[in-house]
């Protein structure tokens, strides 16, 4: 603003200089002025620029994102299992992204915005006020109507951003949704159909965001009015007060280059406002998926979990997955230390969901279950899965390499310790042989998204091989072998008795010949345990399990705890 009223004087002192004929005298009489006026141009000016600079791309635009997607992604692993079932992976994670992107563009472009409309509007209005008063009033008109605009176009953009930006999440979701199931989408011939469930969510953001540009451009049009009205106004009334005498040339000089500034400013601060707002709507949509409230949390007295026995009981447990009923009702079971039973029952019995409630991903509708007489409502999560070992039929990798997995079950275990777990669960000769697209070997591969690049049965032995390095005192096998082969199950089986030695077992399987040594079997059906007791009891009591026995064997495996059958 003082290159502008220096513009104005100098125009000024042009003029009296060339009425007076004293040119040669022009720097005797105004040289430190113009030493003043170098100094903040050459030195003063660059300086606060590179301060400003430093400021914007040093701290905040670098520190500020990476610090709210932090806080976004720490606050995201600690939600419940359903959080991450009901939404795209892809869609939540793009929306951690764009959130600390937004957040900070916003406090950026706000801090900017703020600032240039302060020091121009009011150093305007000084500037103006000072050379004659009525030039103010086509600023003032300008500064009433910008407000005004901004007023009322603002909230109206910040919603259609929101709506704008969900339907990007929603098309992100959708992209990353197929790539994740690729196989799937190959298997099954499905491009177009592919292509045209992506295509719909394209469309969808198009026209979401053409939505939002309407807006966008209704609000350019009033400001480029109001632009109008000042730079027409300002000049027009400066000439007029000039042309009456009561102002010198330079006035107008600086009126006009004012008004053209502030012109300029007007657009940039329109964008500016609308990217504010565009980002915030952006934010909006990120916190309303971030930041639910955990369905699962500790309490804020919770202990660690202490096992010394990994005696387990479920007292009048019920989980309905939030439904009214069903699923698990009332469900009363021991588990003594160091007891291995089975689960057995139907799809559907609620086997898998009575492990994921012992693990608290879900909390109970109610009853309480305890380890070693302790609530785990009352314990930390993290302490109480530390506590058990879980082999699940659908075992995933993460993208990383073989050591890095198998440190998940032990994160300071050895190079050693490592190849002697994989080495019991059969894993060890695939293991050494592996080689990625990068040149990595053995335990330095990586295994792809989820471990698509090892088999079924590769990935379940390199899961037992994780909990063999666990040896938690509890331990959880949910179809632990269903993706191995006979030979490969048989291989393992030792050492699997190996692993459960000493320990409390929950044992999954529909295979029930992988079971049927256990301490007891607890049949269930539809959430309750209708039968319990050894093979030989429950295949003499002739009841479900007898039935779910018969059909794996297809009457050609001869048991001499058998009944005899009706003809």
């Amino acid at each position: 603003m003082a290159l502008f009223d220096f513009l104005g004087r100098i125009v000024d002192w042009v003029g009296a200089a060339s009425k007076s004929a004293s040119g040669s005298s022009f720097f005797e009489a105004h040289g430190r002025m113009l030493w003043l006026m170098a100094f903040v141009t050459l030195i003063l000016r660059p300086v606060l620029t590179g301060l400003h600079d430093l400021l914007v791309h040093q701290t905040l635009t670098p520190g500020l994102a990476t610090l709210v997607r932090w806080q976004n992604h720490r606050y995201v692993l600690k939600q419940g299992l359903a959080f991450f079932l009901n939404d795209f992976a892809g869609g939540i994670a793009n929306r951690i992204l764009q959130t600390g992107v937004a957040l900070r563009d916003s406090a950026v472009s706000a801090l900017d915005a703020i600032w240039h409309v302060l020091i121009y509007s009011v150093t305007s209005l000084v500037l103006f006020a000072r050379a004659d008063w009525r030039l103010t009033l086509p600023l003032i008109i300008w500064i009433v109507g910008y407000i005004a605009a901004l007023v009322y176009f603002v909230p109206r953009v910040k919603h259609r951003a929101t709506v704008a930006s969900s339907s990007r999440g929603k098309l992100m979701g959708r992209i990353v949704d197929g790539y994740g199931n690729i196989g799937t989408l190959k298997l099954f011939a499905h491009n177009r159909f592919e292509e045209e469930y992506v295509r719909e969510a394209m469309a969808e953001q198009t026209g979401q965001a053409q939505y939002a540009a309407r807006m966008i451009t209704g609000m350019g049009l009033v400001i480029a009015a109001l632009n109008g009205i000042l730079i027409a106004g300002t000049p027009g009334l400066a000439l007029w007060l000039w042309s009456s005498g009561r102002m010198s040339a330079g006035v107008i000089a600086l009126a006009t280059g004012l008004a053209i500034r502030i012109n300029n400013m007007s657009g940039w601060i329109m964008w500016v406002v609308n990217g504010i707002f565009e980002n915030l709507g952006v934010v909006q949509d990120g916190i309303h998926t971030i930041s639910r409230p955990r369905v699962v949390a500790d309490a804020p007295d919770a202990q660690d979990l202490r096992v010394a026995h990994g005696g387990i009981r479920f007292e009048a447990v019920s989980f309905h997955y939030g439904r009214p009923s069903g699923v698990i009702d009332r469900l009363t079971l021991s588990i003594e230390p160091g007891e291995k039973i089975g689960l057995i029952g139907p799809s559907g019995a609620g086997k898998s969901t009575l492990v994921n409630i012992l693990l608290r991903l879900y909390d109970l509708d109610g009853g309480r279950i305890l380890i070693d007489g302790q609530d785990i409502s009352g314990v930390r999560q993290e302490s109480l899965r530390s506590q058990i070992g879980v082999v699940t039929q659908d075992t995933s990798l993460l993208h990383r390499s073989i050591r890095d997995n198998m440190r998940y079950g032990k994160p300071d275990a050895s190079d050693e310790e490592i190849i002697h777990a994989l080495r019991q669960a059969q894993a060890d000769g695939f293991v050494s042989n592996l080689i990625d697209l990068q040149g990595r070997t053995g335990l330095d591969a990586h295994v792809g998204e989820r471990g698509v690049k090892l088999s079924g049965g590769q990935r379940q032995r390199v899961a037992i091989a994780r909990v063999l390095l666990k040896n938690a005192p509890i331990l959880i096998l949910d179809e632990a072998t269903s993706a191995l082969d006979s030979d490969a199950e048989a291989a393992i089986q030792e050492n699997l008795e190996t692993l459960m030695r000493g320990k409390t077992v929950i044992a999954i399987a529909h295979r029930l010949s992988t079971i049927a040594r256990l301490d007891r079997l607890v049949v269930m059906d539809e959430g309750l345990i209708v039968e319990t007791g050894t093979h030989a009891e429950l295949v003499a009591r002739n009841g479900l399990y007898a039935r779910l026995w018969r059909h794996q064997s297809g009457g050609l495996i001869h048991d001499p705890n058998a009944p005899p059958q009706d003809a």
